[in-house]
């Protein structure tokens, strides 16, 4: 087949040249993820007993935070009923204390810069200087080994050490991750597909803090990076963001004035002024990242209404609606890469060409099957151990409706002066762990993209 020879040698490209990527910037969330896997039954329990009539109302559409058990429970049906994630931040203390009490499966490293530093630096070797809120021992006990850095001011001068070296114990920040196969059943909802619920419970995430290291030695930590990837917007709201998106909008001055490129990872941000805001700061990165729930979040905010429940209403995503939400938020901000990575197969378009965009892509959705198959990535050789993975069957009519749309071949087109990629994704049946899946695409896409533009 056509896609397993496109697989193997984008591995094997990849593999060659990941060691020529440079360092990477990783900024600014990290926490600690613990991971709940959701019992039919005990859920069905929860939900009457906080009031069913009252648990259904936001089974429909999320509220902006949790503030009740009652919206904690229905945004967690929400996320079963589509099959989509979402992450929303939990403002009521008692809701925190009823998820503490509920408990855990597992403790794993968590926030996208954290899952993205086990990757990059754990996994493929790429050094990377990460921005860590809090250092907790906990925390920093959960960072792989490898070429994971993070700035450390000792006697007025710049450092950068591994976390597990960096000796704090600051406050851990937790996130709680309410994770369901697919088929997971409660009362008339049925899961389409695994995915999770992510009820965010960390003040440091909801306020973008931002380190006294980190801010002081901007300039010099970015006179010794390659790529940046910026992540972690997701929780601020419209009364906290001005102060932020300063500090964010300079960082990303001093790394335009130095050529590096930057990719934000989007998530989905429930409040609409913040979204707003990150369309008015996306002109200055080079990339960004985002799946179908997150670019309808974006066409809503822009007034693209129609375009937006397109986005949501077909599964497999339509992938003309996803080009054309992509042809509208390129022509808007100027961004000049978006990557659209949806259950089954993933999209990018550039105002550039080359097949590496491509293959980058299928490099990445590899190394998401081997995160799904083995629930932790621990080598490079893990990711080739995904090629017996079978590529997914249902992107056939995907590929084919580009084929018509667009005149695609071997995953490739022009559309409007731009270059369309495709990629079927490998599909893990009965995958291990949904959680960093997105984290894992988006930084090996980007990643990959320069290993092979610059090898």
């Amino acid at each position: 087949m056509m896609w397993d020879g496109l697989y193997a040698s984008a591995f094997e490209k990849i593999n060659e040249r990941i060691g020529n990527t440079g360092r990477v910037l990783l900024a600014y969330n990290t926490n600690i993820d613990a991971i709940k896997y959701l019992n039919s039954g005990d859920l069905k329990d929860r939900i009457e007993k906080a009031g069913k009539e009252e648990v259904l109302r936001y089974s429909n559409e999320l509220p902006e935070k949790i503030r009740s058990v009652q919206q904690l429970l229905g945004s967690i049906l929400w996320s079963v009923k589509r099959g989509k994630a979402a992450e929303l931040f939990v403002e009521s203390c008692p809701v925190r204390f009823y998820m503490k009490r509920w408990g855990w499966n597992e403790l794993r490293m968590g926030g996208q810069v954290g899952i993205m530093a086990n990757l990059l630096g754990g996994v493929y070797g790429v050094p990377v200087i990460a921005h860590v809120p809090q250092i907790s021992r906990l925390q920093a006990g959960l960072f792989k080994d490898g070429s994971i850095y993070v700035p450390k001011i000792e006697n007025g001068q710049l450092r950068l050490v591994h976390p597990k070296e960096f000796n704090a114990d600051e406050e851990s920040c937790i996130h709680f991750i309410y994770e369901f196969s697919r088929g997971f059943r409660v009362f008339d909802f049925k899961a389409p597909r695994e995915n999770r619920f992510i009820g965010s419970a960390d003040d440091y995430t909801t306020t973008l803090f931002i380190r006294d290291e980190f801010r002081k030695s901007f300039e010099e930590i970015a006179r010794s990076v390659n790529l940046a990837i910026v992540s972690g917007l997701q929780a601020l709201t419209k009364d906290n963001y001005r102060e932020p998106f300063e500090t964010i909008r300079g960082h990303l001055e001093v790394l335009n004035d130095r050529n590096v490129p930057a990719h934000l990872e989007f998530a989905f941000t429930p409040d609409e002024t913040v979204r707003k805001a990150i369309l008015d700061l996306l002109g200055n990165f080079w990339s960004v990242g985002l799946n179908e729930v997150e670019l309808a979040s974006i066409m809503e905010a822009i007034g693209e209404k129609c375009l937006a429940e397109k986005l949501l209403t077909n599964d497999p995503v339509d992938p003309v609606a996803v080009t054309e939400a992509m042809l509208k938020l390129a022509e808007k901000t100027g961004v000049r890469r978006i990557h659209f990575h949806t259950y089954g197969y993933y999209l990018a378009l550039t105002d550039y060409k080359g097949e590496f965009v491509r293959d980058a892509l299928l490099f990445a959705a590899l190394a998401a099957a081997a995160k799904a198959k083995l629930g932790d990535v621990r080598s490079i050789d893990d990711i080739a151990k995904a090629m017996d993975v079978p590529v997914n069957e249902k992107a056939k009519p995907v590929e084919e409706a580009l084929a018509r749309e667009y005149g695609m071949e071997k995953g490739l087109a022009e559309v409007d002066g731009y270059q369309l990629a495709f990629v079927p994704t490998k599909i893990v049946e009965k995958p291990k762990s949904t959680v960093g899946i997105g984290d894992t695409i988006s930084s090996s896409a980007f990643v990959g993209e320069f290993a092979l533009k610059n090898g």
